[in-house]
């Protein structure tokens, strides 16, 4: 196993300390740079005020988003099932024809 190693990240100007798996530095580091941007459009809209109701927004907003990418994905995913059994269902017909004309 792969020991943790704590990495600093900045947030709204704000530094965290934070847990990561060795190799995985990057995509954290990736992580806090996008949710520090997200924070920082929120913020500069001027509407919501304080930190954490920053933070709840953009986790929110972050939410929204991943489920409609998971709803998108799926919709994709059984556009692309029924297409897949439909060529199945065609080649089925064409070798059972190839198989009688043989006969």
């Amino acid at each position: 196993m792969s020991a943790d190693t704590p990495i600093t990240v900045q947030i709204l100007e704000k530094d965290y300390r934070v847990a990561c798996q060795a190799g995985q530095e990057e995509g954290l580091i990736a992580s806090a740079r996008f949710l520090d941007q997200k924070m920082r459009e929120i913020r500069a809209g001027g509407k919501v005020i304080g930190t954490d109701r920053i933070a709840v927004m953009a986790a929110l907003n972050l939410a929204h988003e991943l489920l409609e990418n998971r709803r998108e994905r799926e919709a994709l995913g059984d556009t692309f099932g029924r297409r897949l059994k439909a060529l199945r269902d065609r080649i089925e017909v064409a070798l059972n024809d190839s198989n009688q004309l043989e006969l």
